[in-house]
């Protein structure tokens, strides 16, 4: 059996300078760059996400979307 998974990866930085990630599943298939990226602003405008305490996002990095095609096997041991 196979299937398909798909995932919109968002990265951003943070006040302590590292990189955090935050995926989305099954986002629409129409979605626009512009939508993307006003969503993370807009995430980071309203601190939604505290990766740690004392730290908060800081600003979007980039964004994709992503595939993962897995396939099952129905093993008999």
């Amino acid at each position: 059996m196979r299937n398909l998974e798909t995932k919109l990866l968002m990265v951003f930085s943070t006040t302590l300078g590292r990189k955090v990630s935050l995926f989305v599943s099954d986002p629409r298939e129409d979605l626009t760059e512009e939508e993307i990226k006003a969503a993370m602003e807009q995430i980071v405008e309203k601190n939604i996400f505290a990766p740690r305490f004392g730290e908060a996002l800081e600003s979007p990095l980039e964004a994709k979307v992503v595939q993962t095609a897995t396939t099952g096997y129905d093993l008999v041991i």
